[in-house]
This record gives structure tokens, C-alpha cells and sequence, in this order.
């Protein structure tokens, strides 16, 4: 499971074998939550959350956003472009 993005003690991974739409699963502190990465405005939404306070999700939001062009470009590398 590469690790594509360090943060505040977290860090962003997309798994190899993982299935669409892109996404990146986000750990630290025995929690974990899963963002889509959603279309080419760097829009990002939690879909999973295992532990994370709504002010985290908030924060890692954030940073995600901020880090969009390269996560999806991961993501690319990893899975290939959506057709």
C-alpha cells in the first residue's frame, strides 16, 4: 500500500488492488477514513470514517484539497486514468 502524502502525523495511501472511483485512505492514530477525489475541481468527500472527529476530517479535508493535483496523479500511476 503506497504511502502518496505524509501530514500532521497521518498519512494518504491508495492501495494497488483497490477498485474505483479514486480515492485515498488516510491512518494515523489508530484511526482510518476514506476520500474520493472527485473530479477535476479537486473536489474531496469523506466516504468512510473509523475513528476520526468531524474537526480532523475537517483538517485532513483540507490538506487533501490542497494536495489534490498530486494525489490524483498517484492515483493515475497506480490505477490509470478513468475513461
Amino acid at each position: 500500500m503506497p504511502t502518496v502524502l505524509r501530514f500532521g502525523g497521518l498519512r494518504a495511501a491508495i492501495y494497488p488492488n483497490d477498485h474505483r472511483p479514486a480515492h485515498v485512505h488516510v491512518m494515523g492514530n489508530g484511526h482510518e477514513a476514506v476520500f474520493n477525489l472527485k473530479g477535476i475541481d479537486g473536489t474531496v468527500a469523506v466516504r468512510e470514517n473509523y475513528g476520526f472527529s468531524q474537526r480532523e476530517l475537517w483538517s485532513i479535508e483540507r490538506t487533501l484539497v490542497q494536495n489534490f493535483a498530486p494525489l490524483i496523479a498517484a492515483w493515475e500511476v497506480i490505477h490509470g486514468t478513468e475513461n
